[in-house]
């Protein structure tokens, strides 16, 4: 049936998409229109790490409101100033400029672009389980199944294969392997030739929450160096705790030239993302012009938004608190693939992200995920890849991720038990 909303549903056919009538939200839970209180266990689309709500980010996007609401991509004010040095204190040693865009696509973009211009290079390498963004060039480097329909995208994009341990595509385990996913990067740049830069998610997260083997990231990084590439790591997704670290590369070593983020920058409170530079190639554009720039770059409600929730992630130590109830999450997805060996396997997680993949009969996934919505529960299920993936907000009360979670074991009794 055709859906009266006047407003295209994202990534949906529309008579087949699913409204989620929120009305309010307060730290992890969200009040529909009909007045139910569902948990958050997804911290919606993955940038709600801050939960809902929170005053402190409410009040400072009012206060930038009532003084500065609009300015031009070359203005100077101090919410700007602020949010771009308390993301330079959370990156390694040595990034220096930050670029602002309005989410993680075009954040994304932008780094190809400085990557270009800065190396005088166009080819790009990237995965096929990624997810980018979904402008054309993102999409391009996205791996999934988004990307296919609207080909042909950005030429000289080159996919590798991914770093998935539980079904490696070169046939090997973890204890037994090369790290082949590694090598196989480095191989693709000798190969190609020309190729300005790598970018991965650090872990790619929408596409199997696939953690990379240890060495993989600084061997990638080697093998960038060693073919004048560089290296660009998309923590759209991941970024700001939720692997327990500012980023997820950091869990893994290998320091990237630039990183990519939004989503959680605002805690999803104002639309913002940005590219962090490192000064080796910020350098480059103190005489070469950057063609790059947005109506909106750097708009100050985003920035008073950035400048609030990286303060707040500093202050209430929450990047440390994902990881104390890191094991909550993953003996939650442990004991459902042990309890549910024929519907659920592989189950992996760090920090606050993890998965598990459903091996069950469609109408049996279908069953499961009925269950869980039917428990007013928010989290990611996916049907066509058969995932499951929970990333609450790293707020969530420990006594309510408890309860989640054993929400979430009931209903897959209800769905994948003994007929």
């Amino acid at each position: 049936m055709t859906t009266p909303h006047p407003f295209f549903f994202t990534w949906a056919a529309q008579n087949h998409a699913l409204p989620f009538a929120m009305a309010s939200g307060r730290g992890a839970e969200i009040v529909t229109t009909d007045g139910d209180t569902w948990l958050d266990l997804g911290s919606l689309s993955y940038q709600a790490n801050l939960g809902h709500g929170d005053a402190r980010i409410i009040e400072a996007i009012a206060r930038q409101a009532q003084t500065l609401c609009v300015a031009p991509p070359t203005a100077v004010f101090p919410a700007k100033t602020e949010a771009a040095e308390r993301l330079l204190a959370m990156a390694p040693e040595g990034f220096s400029k930050v670029f602002f865009t309005l989410g993680g696509a075009e954040a994304n973009e932008n780094a190809l672009k400085i990557a270009r211009l800065f190396t005088g290079r166009h080819k790009l390498v990237s995965r096929y389980r990624s997810y980018h963004g979904a402008t054309m060039g993102a999409l391009t480097l996205t791996g999934d199944f988004r990307r296919p329909p609207l080909e042909p995208g950005l030429a000289g994009v080159v996919h590798a294969m991914d770093c998935y341990c539980d079904r490696c595509p070169f046939g090997h385990v973890v204890d037994g392997c090369r790290r082949e996913c590694a090598t196989h990067i480095g191989d693709l740049l000798a190969l190609e030739g020309g190729v300005a830069a790598v970018i991965l998610e650090a872990v790619p997260g929408a596409n199997g929450v696939l953690f990379p083997p240890p060495e993989y990231w600084p061997m990638v990084r080697a093998a960038c160096d060693a073919h004048g590439a560089l290296l660009i790591a998309d923590e759209v997704l991941t970024g700001f705790g939720r692997t327990g670290a500012a980023f997820a590369f950091e869990r893994f070593g290998g320091e990237p030239d630039m990183i990519t983020v939004a989503k959680a920058v605002t805690g999803g409170y104002a639309p913002l993302g940005a590219v962090l530079v490192h000064d080796r190639i910020a350098r480059h554009f103190d005489e070469h012009v950057l063609y790059a720039g947005l109506t909106s770059y750097a708009h100050p409600l985003g920035c008073a938004a950035a400048a609030a929730a990286l303060a707040i992630y500093e202050q209430d130590d929450l990047f440390a608190r994902a990881d104390r109830l890191a094991p909550m999450l993953i003996s939650a997805m442990r004991e459902l693939a042990a309890e549910f060996p024929a519907s659920i396997e592989h189950p992996r997680g760090l920090g606050l992200m993890a998965a598990v993949e459903l091996c069950a009969p469609a109408d049996r996934i279908a069953a499961f995920f009925a269950e869980i919505r039917a428990r007013k529960l928010w989290l990611h299920m996916d049907a066509r890849r058969k995932l499951l993936i929970v990333t609450p907000p790293l707020i969530i009360p420990e006594d309510l991720f408890a309860e989640g979670l054993s929400r979430l074991a009931d209903a897959a009794r209800a769905a994948l038990g003994p007929s």
